[in-house]
């Protein structure tokens, strides 16, 4: 009958008899182990001698046991943690450092480096919501954050991985339109994909967990290639145009507005001065009407007077008063001149020499008080 079957009376291969299920003393173990095989080859067993000249061969069996014992010596590195298990069962899982199990093959350990980064890429076509495909490439970075998970809740973790990152990327790109995915979208895109797939890895209990989902390239089907590239040129030249538009109006809007405000100012810098001008006037005509209402004669005269000194004062013409006789009217000889010099002759024009100047004639005015109309129908001339 075998020891672990029912009915053994909780015997074990050491010959112990022992009912619990903790590991035996190695002492013990020792000495019963070489009691027995120093048996079969010859040695003493309660102080009498079986066999013939092969006791060594107990001392051999003991290095062999002990060299056995050794091997279950392990180093468990830093990034690492060791899963141990006993005929294929799960105990525990070890740390970073030196650690002692039974031997094979009653134990075995399994290292599974938790701090490496491990990489996984997929490429497939997705539809998308409005209808369109899109070519996705994805790439996955995730690390194993359980190592009895990942050893054993599933069969193929990679795999796993792999197909959880396609199934969350397909429900977002079959939630998103093709522009979205394929232009600003992409990070927010990568992001959701994320952390849709995490939680399908937690419910399937994979023990790892996605530190980076990159969406590398999403492009049309290679059939449409070319006209998705000149719609994309179009958006582009439409962009282009809108940001060249909106720069011309930044520059030509305050142009417009400082041409406006100083037109504003230069109306207002002319009413300003028409009304000062019309008040000045106004003032002027006031002061000379009080004037006049005092000594309307002595006004007049002083107003005709200022008016014929204006009049006269660019006039080329002199009108000498006689007291006795006719006015002579004169001209001044100096201005004939030079109006006749800055004349041009005839052979620079080409044509025939203008007519010179009659002198004026002299113009016999009645005598007497007539003499100040005489002088007002010269100025009117």
């Amino acid at each position: 009958m075998a020891w672990n079957e029912p009915g053994g009376g909780g015997r074990d291969p050491w010959g112990g008899g022992r009912g619990d299920q903790g590991p035996p003393d190695l002492d013990e173990v020792f000495r019963r182990l070489s009691q027995r095989l120093g048996g079969l080859f010859g040695g003493r067993r309660g102080g009498a001698r079986v066999g013939g000249g092969r006791g060594g061969g107990g001392w051999l069996v003991g290095i062999a046991v002990a060299v056995w014992l050794l091997s279950g010596i392990y180093i468990v590195g830093p990034a690492e943690r060791g899963v141990v298990l006993r005929f294929g069962k799960y105990v525990g899982t070890t740390m970073p450092g030196p650690h002692w199990h039974w031997p094979y093959p009653i134990e075995r350990v399994e290292k599974v480096d938790v701090d490496r980064i491990r990489q996984a890429e997929h490429k497939a076509l997705m539809l998308t919501r409005d209808e369109n495909i899109v070519d996705v490439d994805v790439g996955v970075q995730y690390r194993v954050q359980d190592p009895k998970a990942y050893l054993f809740h599933v069969r193929n973790p990679e795999l796993t991985v792999v197909q959880a990152v396609e199934s969350a990327i397909r429900e977002v790109v079959g939630k998103s339109e093709m522009d979205f995915v394929l232009t600003q979208g992409r990070t927010e895109v990568a992001a959701r994909t994320q952390r849709l797939a995490q939680s399908i890895l937690d419910r399937y209990g994979t023990g790892v967990q996605l530190t980076k989902v990159n969406l590398k390239d999403a492009q049309p089907p290679e059939e449409v290639q070319a006209a998705f590239a000149d719609a994309i040129k179009a958006r582009e030249d439409e962009q282009r145009y809108k940001n060249e538009a909106e720069a011309y109006a930044n520059e030509i809007i305050p142009k417009a507005r400082g041409r406006a405000a100083r037109q504003i100012e230069d109306a207002n810098a002319y009413k300003a001065e028409v009304v000062a001008r019309a008040k000045g006037e106004t003032a002027r005509f006031l002061a000379l009407l009080r004037e006049y209402e005092r000594a309307p004669r002595v006004t007049r005269e002083r107003l005709y007077i200022d008016a014929m000194e204006h009049v006269f004062g660019n006039a080329t013409k002199v009108v000498v008063d006689v007291e006795r006789g006719s006015p002579l009217l004169y001209i001044p000889l100096d201005r004939l001149m030079g109006q006749a010099g800055a004349t041009p002759p005839a052979s620079a024009t080409g044509g025939s020499p203008a007519p010179a100047e009659k002198p004026a004639m002299r113009r016999r005015a009645p005598a007497g008080g007539r003499f100040r109309d005489l002088r007002r129908r010269e100025i009117r001339r």
